[in-house]
């Protein structure tokens, strides 16, 4: 019977058949941008696409973008994002890769101040802490504690994903992916929506939720709701941060890439076509930049924008697009940074006998009347300089607000001081929900990395938001359409291991 010999036959046309040639990787990539995004995007690319290609990153300023340290006093102290969860793996992943040394973040007690008085003041007693907690707000923090763990747990899964080469064309499909139609409602709603809905108290969320959102987001109770839990994940214990700076991650995934930086602003970005004899023609970009020497360009096979598309911030035309480049959500929220060495003004608080104010740590509530969002004693990026434990004394101090604080209302903070240093940040988008996160396919292969941070502005989230655009964009060039957006993927993954 001939039935038997059948697949022998089909193995031995196989072999004499030359197959398809494999899709040669791209030969040259732009990265805008040399923030944490674009440091990690290089990163994740020279991983996915090997050796053969060639990464320039065009960064306008210092490679670390947001990532900054303030020198005052002859000493570094963190300006942006400061602190690391302990569950960021990729963080925690390119620490050590990098051979970084990391610190843990400084024990401070913590009060919350509503502009008259302190409605939570914390002890140096754990025991103390929890009765107090308990009298206050009944249940609501240990409740708060199982709900930002459900939604750290289901997050947890990116990790997975990626491992195994998963990729997502939007963020909203990756969020789903993670926690399904529960993390998209996150976006659409606010987080005191949000926790309303699962049933915590009005002063809970405005004395304790709402302190946290303006320190880490100079933002209130209105902004969305997962932003919002990544906010309350950012007050957990074990926080780290990176000796020397944090923008030392950066600076170290460019090198690890054996990326080329070029400090230059981008100016536009135009698709051209060349005609090929044989075959189809070749798709590029032309990306035009401003250096020190003047306006120059280059072309690139794929350019990934790791920078908010913003005018303020990345101000790039896009030109010939057919169809055009839609517009995209660019709100960013004005947040300064006063780092001051002085005594802090304790009265300004109600306590009248310096030597017996406790606090390190200083977050407020929404009050017209306060000026700013947050204060706090910080050490030098090089090493803790032994200051938290008696904040009284002069220390520095960091201090969050939504405007420039005048002399007057320095001169109320704090008693006396002799140096400060203003930082004015467009740190953060101004969340408003319901969020739309824009595309991170802005043409065939230009990619938006920095659309994340329309859903949640972060270390993490970046860098979650490059290796998925890695994988994306060279999934999408050798056509592995299997390896993105795929449905129930957990379910998927339970199968196949």
């Amino acid at each position: 019977m001939p039935g038997p010999c059948l697949p022998l036959l089909l193995l031995l046309l196989a072999a004499l058949c030359p197959s398809a040639p494999a899709r040669q990787g791209p030969a040259r990539i732009a990265v805008v941008g040399g923030g944490i995004g674009g440091a990690a995007t290089a990163y994740f690319l020279r991983q996915k696409f090997g050796t053969g290609l060639r990464i320039q990153v065009l960064e306008k300023a210092a490679v670390g973008g947001r990532l900054a340290t303030e020198q005052l006093e002859g000493a570094a102290y963190e300006a942006g994002g400061s602190v690391i969860h302990p569950l960021n793996l990729h963080m925690k992943h390119f620490v050590q890769e990098l051979g970084l040394s990391v610190a843990s973040a400084q024990g401070s007690l913590l009060g919350i101040y509503n502009g008259e008085h302190f409605v939570f003041e914390e002890s140096s007693w754990y025991i103390i802490n929890l009765l107090k907690l308990l009298w206050h707000y009944g249940l609501n923090p240990l409740r708060m504690y199982m709900w930002v763990e459900d939604i750290l747990d289901k997050f947890m899964r990116i990790y997975r994903f990626q491992t195994h080469d998963y990729a997502f064309s939007t963020h909203e499909r990756l969020l789903h992916a993670l926690g399904g139609d529960d993390f998209t409602l996150l976006l659409n709603q606010t987080i005191d929506e949000a926790l309303q809905r699962a049933g915590f108290s009005h002063k809970f969320i405005n004395e304790v939720v709402c302190p946290a959102m303006r320190v880490n987001y100079g933002q209130g109770v209105n902004i969305n709701g997962f932003v919002g839990a990544v906010s309350l994940a950012g007050v957990d214990s074990g926080l780290w941060s990176v000796k020397g700076g944090n923008k030392l991650v950066c600076s170290g995934l460019l090198s690890a890439s054996k990326a080329e930086v070029i400090p230059g602003t981008v100016l536009s970005i135009e698709p051209k076509v060349r005609p090929r004899r044989t075959g189809d023609p070749v798709k590029f970009y032309q990306v035009t930049y401003n250096t020190t020497s003047g306006v120059t360009g280059d072309t690139y096979d794929m350019v990934f924008i790791a920078a908010p598309l913003s005018p303020k911030m990345a101000n790039i035309t896009f030109k010939n697009f057919e169809p055009p480049i839609p517009e995209l959500p660019n709100r960013y929220h004005q947040t300064i940074t006063t780092l001051v060495h002085g005594r802090l003004n304790s009265s300004f608080f109600g306590y009248q006998d310096p030597s017996a104010f406790p606090f390190g740590v200083i977050l407020t509530m929404e009050n017209p009347k306060l000026f700013i969002n947050s204060v706090g004693k910080v050490s030098p990026v090089e090493g803790a300089s032994g200051q938290a434990t008696l904040p009284s004394r002069s220390a520095v101090w960091k201090v969050f607000s939504n405007e420039v604080l005048t002399k007057e209302q320095l001169s109320l903070l704090f008693s006396s001081y002799d140096s400060l240093k203003v930082k004015q940040w467009l740190a953060y988008p101004e969340y408003r929900p319901p969020e739309r996160c824009s595309p991170i396919i802005l043409h065939d292969n230009l990619y938006y990395v920095s659309s994340v941070e329309r859903a949640a502005s972060a270390m993490e989230m970046s860098s979650i938001a490059a290796k998925n655009a890695a994988l994306l964009a060279y999934h999408r060039w050798h056509g592995s359409s299997h390896h993105i957006d795929q449905e129930d993927l957990q379910e998927k993954l339970k199968t196949e291991l």
